[in-house]
C-alpha cells in the first residue's frame, strides 16, 4: 500500500518520499490509519520493522500546531532508542515545523531542564529513568498529553522499568490515545494494556513477515583463542557492507575493536563505560556508513535500529536464547537477506542446539575460510577499488607515472598498488584474552528472574548462502589459559 493512501497530509508526504520511502510496511499499513482515527493500538512488531513511523506520522499530523504544551510522549527503553526516535520525529516532522526533544539518564539534566523551561516541547521522547526525575522536579507537565507511546515495551518490562512506566502514567490524566509496541507480549504488558488502555485494537506482524526468515543463520566451531583470526578471514572473503560484532564483555570489545584496527579494518567499538557522546557519535558515524563493523555488547546494542547491516559475528555465544534472537534481528531488515555467524566452542555445542530448539531455526555449519581463500577476498576487493579509481581523471598523475614505468614493469606496478589497498593483516598477530564459556540459565528460554518470553517461532527452511560456503577440519576446545592482548608483527 502507498503512503498517499493511508490518510496522511501533503506535508507529511513530502517528508516520507524525501527520506526515500514508497511502500508502507505491514505494521505501518494496519497501525496509522487506527492511530489517525484516534483508536488505541497494540502493536506486535519486531524492531526493524518500521513501527517508528507508524506511531510518528499520525502523532505529527494530530498535532495542535498552536498549542505550546506537550501533547505526545514516547517512552523508549534506553537512550540510544530514544534518540533514534527523536531524530525520526524530526526528520518526518521538519516540514510541520514540530517541536521534539528527547531526555534520557547519562546526560546533563540541568541542561535538559533550561532547553524545556525555555522551548516547551510538542513531542517528549524520554526513557523511564530520567522521565521520572523530571516530573518529580516538576520540570515536565504531562496534563495536555493526548498520546503516550510504550515502544519495545517487552525490552522495558526487562529491564525492570514497568513500574516506572505505570508510575510515568498515573501523570498523564487526560490522554486519549495510547499505543503500545512490543516483540512479544508476556502477561505483565498485557497487564499494563488492560489497565492503562481502552478496548485496543490489536496488529499482528504473521511470522512469515518477521525478519528471522531473511537471515542465514550458521555457527563456525573453533576454539576460543582461534576466533579472532577465523573472523578475520571471514570478513575478508564476505566482504559485508555493515557488520556488528557482538562480545561478552567491555574488555572484549576494547580488545577485538583494536585488534581489528590494528590489521586496518574500518572499526570501533561501543560499550557502557564509554560517555554518551562518544557513543553516538559511533553509533552516527556507522549508521552513514563511515564505519564498516561495529564491536558491542547486547546491553550497548539494545535497541539498535540501523538499516543496511549485512552481518552479524556472534563473536561470543550470547547467554540465553532471547538474546541471540535480539542480536540476528539487527540484520536482515526491510526485505533484505542478511547473515549471522556464531562462534561455538566444542563444549558450548549442547546449548547451540538449546537455542536452535527454541528459535525454531538451525544453524548451519560453516567451515573457516583458508588463508589463501581470505587473500583471494582481500585482492578482489582491491581491484573493485582500483577500477573505480580508473574511473577518474588521473592527468595529473601521468608524468609520474611515466617514470616509473621506465623503471618498472607494468605487473611490479600494478601489485604494489594492489598490496597497497589490500590488508596486509598476515603480518599482524593480535591475541585477544581467552573467557570461559557461562553456564546456560534456565532450560526453557527463560531470562533471569524465572520470567518466561516468547520464544521467536521463526520459519524458513534452509537457505544457500549467497556467497561461499567453505571446508575445512574441526576443530578443538581451547586449553582454558590466558592471553594477554597482543599486536605485534610476525617477523619479531
Amino acid at each position: 500500500m502507498k503512503f498517499s493512501e493511508l490518510g496522511l497530509n501533503d506535508e507529511l508526504l513530502k517528508a516520507i518520499k524525501r527520506s526515500g520511502f514508497e511502500e508502507a510496511t505491514p505494521i505501518q499499513e494496519e497501525t496509522i490509519p487506527l492511530a489517525l482515527a484516534g483508536k488505541d493500538v497494540i502493536g506486535q512488531a519486531q524492531t526493524g520493522t518500521g513501527k517508528t513511523a507508524a506511531f510518528a506520522l499520525p502523532i505529527l499530523q494530530n498535532l495542535d500546531k498552536d498549542k505550546k504544551v506537550i501533547q505526545a510522549l514516547i517512552i523508549e527503553p534506553t537512550r540510544e532508542l530514544a534518540i533514534q526516535t527523536q531524530e525520526e520525529l524530526f526528520r518526518l516532522g521538519r516540514d510541520e515545523r514540530a517541536r521534539v526533544q528527547v531526555v534520557y539518564g547519562g546526560a546533563d539534566i540541568s541542561r535538559q531542564i533550561r532547553s524545556l523551561k525555555n522551548h516547551v516541547p510538542a513531542i517528549l521522547v524520554g526513557t523511564p529513568g530520567r522521565l521520572l526525575d523530571h516530573l518529580k522536579r516538576k520540570t515536565i507537565n504531562l496534563a495536555d498529553v493526548n498520546t503516550i507511546v510504550l515502544d519495545e515495551a517487552d525490552e522495558m518490562l526487562d529491564m525492570g522499568f514497568i513500574q516506572d512506566i505505570e508510575s510515568i502514567l498515573s501523570y498523564v490524566k487526560n490522554r486519549k490515545q495510547t499505543l503500545l509496541f512490543s516483540a512479544t507480549m508476556p502477561k505483565p504488558i498485557m497487564n499494563i494494556s488492560e489497565k492503562f488502555m481502552d478496548n485496543p485494537e490489536i496488529v499482528r506482524i504473521k511470522t512469515k513477515e518477521l525478519t528471522a526468515d531473511l537471515i542465514d543463520q550458521y555457527y563456525v566451531r573453533a576454539k576460543d583463542s582461534e576466533k579472532f583470526d577465523i573472523m578475520c578471514r571471514l570478513i575478508d572473503v564476505e566482504s559485508p557492507d555493515l557488520a556488528v560484532v557482538f562480545v561478552r564483555t567491555k574488555r572484549r570489545v576494547d580488545e577485538v575493536t583494536r585488534g581489528l584496527q590494528a590489521r586496518g579494518y574500518n572499526a570501533a567499538g561501543i560499550h557502557g563505560d564509554l560517555s554518551q557522546a562518544r557513543r553516538i557519535s559511533v553509533l552516527k558515524r556507522f549508521r552513514a556508513s563511515k564505519l564498516d563493523i561495529l564491536v558491542a555488547t547486547d546491553v550497548a546494542a539494545r535497541g539498535l535500529d540501523i538499516s543496511g547491516v549485512t552481518h552479524v559475528y556472534n563473536y561470543d555465544i550470547p547467554q540465553d536464547p532471547d538474546s541471540y534472537v535480539h542480536r540476528i534481528g539487527r540484520t536482515g531488515r526491510a526485505g533484505q537477506n542478511g547473515s549471522s555467524i556464531t562462534f561455538v566452542t566444542p563444549n558450548e555445542l549442547g546449548y547451540m542446539r538449546t537455542i536452535e530448539q527454541l528459535t525454531k531455526k538451525k544453524m548451519t555449519p560453516l567451515a573457516p575460510p583458508s588463508d589463501d581463500e581470505a587473500l583471494r577476498g582481500q585482492l578482489k576487493l582491491a581491484k573493485t577499488k582500483v577500477e573505480d579509481l580508473l574511473k577518474e581523471d588521473l592527468t595529473k598523475y601521468a608524468t609520474d607515472a611515466a617514470e616509473l614505468l621506465e623503471n618498472y614493469s607494468a605487473i611490479d606496478l600494478a601489485s604494489a598498488l594492489l598490496k597497497n589497498l589490500s590488508k596486509d593483516s598476515s603480518s599482524v598477530e593480535v591475541k585477544i584474552s581467552s573467557q570461559k564459556p557461562l553456564p546456560y540459565k534456565g532450560g526453557d528460554g527463560r531470562r533471569s528472574g524465572n520470567r518466561s518470553r516468547g520464544r521467536g517461532n521463526y520459519r524458513g527452511g534452509d537457505r544457500n548462502h549467497r556467497r561461499n560456503n567453505y571446508h575445512g577440519g574441526n576443530h578443538s576446545h581451547h586449553s582454558g589459559s590466558r592471553h594477554n592482548f597482543v599486536i605485534k608483527s610476525k617477523k619479531n
